[in-house]
C-alpha cells in the first residue's frame, strides 16, 4: 500500500502548528503524559490506525510505559493493571471515540466518574485529547499514511 497524498496535516498550511498548539494546551494541565499516551493508543486501537499505534506505543514507552499495560491495553477492564483515574480516561476515550455506538453516547456515569478523578480543565484536556487522536486516526486512514515511514 502506498499513501493516497502527503498526510493533509502537513499539506495544508499552518494544519500542523495548529495541531502541534492544541496538543501543548492539552499537556499543560498536569495529566500525565503516560495516561494521554494510553488514551492515544485505545482510540487507535478502536479505530485501526496503524500510523498512530505505531508511534503512540513508542512514545508511552518513553515516559515510561510497561510492555504488560500496552499489550493488555484493549482488555484495560479485565485487569489490575491500570488506576481508577486511568480507567476512568479510558472509558471516556472509548466512549468519545464510538459516539455513534449508542443513543448516550457519553453516559453519565463515564462522565462523572471521570470527573471523579480530573479537574474540569483536566477533563476538558481529556476530552480534546481524545478527540485531537481520532482526527489524526481519521487523517491517517483516509490517506492511507503507513506506519514506520516518517512517523516512526
Amino acid at each position: 500500500m502506498t499513501a493516497r497524498m502527503g498526510n493533509p496535516a502537513v499539506v495544508v498550511p499552518g494544519a500542523m502548528d495548529a495541531l502541534q498548539a492544541a496538543h501543548k494546551a492539552v499537556s499543560g494541565t498536569g495529566i500525565s503524559e503516560r495516561t494521554l499516551e494510553l488514551v492515544s493508543i485505545r482510540a487507535s486501537q478502536i479505530n485501526g490506525c496503524g500510523v498512530c499505534l505505531d508511534m503512540h506505543h513508542k512514545i508511552a514507552k518513553k515516559h515510561g510505559e510497561t510492555d504488560d499495560r500496552i499489550h493488555v491495553l484493549a482488555g484495560w477492564r479485565d485487569t489490575s493493571y491500570f488506576s481508577d483515574a486511568e480507567r476512568a480516561a479510558l472509558a471516556i476515550a472509548e466512549s468519545v471515540t464510538r459516539l455513534a455506538d449508542r443513543t448516550d453516547a457519553v453516559p453519565d456515569a463515564v462522565y462523572d466518574e471521570a470527573a471523579k478523578h480530573y479537574d474540569e480543565a483536566q477533563l476538558g484536556a481529556l476530552i480534546l485529547h481524545v478527540g485531537l487522536i481520532n482526527v489524526w486516526n481519521r487523517i491517517n486512514i483516509a490517506t492511507h499514511q503507513l506506519a514506520g515511514g516518517a512517523w516512526a
